[in-house]
């Protein structure tokens, strides 16, 4: 007697730079169809970058700034989440609707599990970034502005360690996270018979059946969000639609669905 199984696991793919380019031309085409959604989403972000920057500088700690800016990229897969399903609602023809977007978001509990664990490594990030400062610059360190604390990084040799011990530190945490998240949100969003242990599995087989396109993907996504951050996170009104669209279209690419198994 032979039964049909009701779940089948996602097949990864190998690719090239080139498939790297084609969906970042899908992901361009994408931004254009959806401008309106794609700003106003990348607007909210913007600003909440805007608002969390003056709040940490009025309450003294300035000097937390630059790794808040730079673990921004550890949480972004997650941001992007509703890019991912706008461009999912043009993938099927359906007319785009920030709501469902939003609807489809929340009722994925397999996301929320997701998301917990790339803000828990931001947490882990941020407390680092306070430890580095403490060891290297003073357990008492304060510094009134911004300027001033980019001043000593740049001219003292404790503030030069703890700028490449920290930049190493930070690198190695992207790396992971990129690794863990490459195509698994848009993987749980697109499937709910995916749990994220397995959409975990199937990101990290991703990044290592093609890992010069996918850690040269995961470079340009961490250039241009740093580069989008700098001008008061302004730059982050086209990069990051253009970025996680470009992410569900790339992970069309590399994640393949098998027939249902029999048994």
């Amino acid at each position: 007697m032979s039964a049909i199984s009701n779940r089948s696991d996602p097949v990864v793919l190998q690719i090239t730079v080139a498939d790297v380019v084609e969906a970042f031309g899908k992901g361009l085409r994408d931004f254009q169809a959806l401008l309106f959604y794609d700003i106003s989403l990348g607007a909210v972000y913007a600003l909440g970058g805007v608002v969390i920057v003056y709040s940490i500088t009025a309450f003294g700690m300035s000097y937390l700034a630059y790794p808040l800016a730079a673990g921004f990229a550890l949480i972004a897969p997650f941001v992007a989440a509703g890019f991912y399903e706008l461009s999912r609602q043009r993938e099927h023809g359906q007319p785009p609707s920030a709501r469902e977007a939003l609807t489809a978001i929340i009722s994925r509990r397999e996301l929320g599990w997701m998301a917990f664990v790339t803000i828990f490594i931001f947490i882990v990030w941020m407390y680092l970034a306070q430890f580095l400062v403490a060891l290297f610059l003073g357990l008492h360190a304060s510094f009134s502005t911004l300027q001033q604390f980019i001043t000593v990084v740049l001219t003292t040799s404790e503030g030069l360690a703890f700028f490449i011990i920290g930049n190493l530190i930070g690198a190695a945490l992207s790396l992971l996270v990129f690794s863990l998240t490459a195509v698994s949100f848009p993987l749980l969003l697109d499937r709910d018979d995916v749990d994220f242990v397995t959409a975990m599995i199937t990101s990290v087989r991703a990044v290592t059946t093609s890992p010069a396109a996918m850690i040269g993907w995961g470079l340009i996504i961490g250039v241009l969000l740093i580069v989008s951050i700098l001008p008061f996170f302004l730059g982050l009104l086209i990069t990051l639609p253009v970025l996680g669209h470009t992410t569900w279209h790339l992970y069309r690419r590399i994640v393949a669905i098998t027939a249902p198994a029999l048994a």
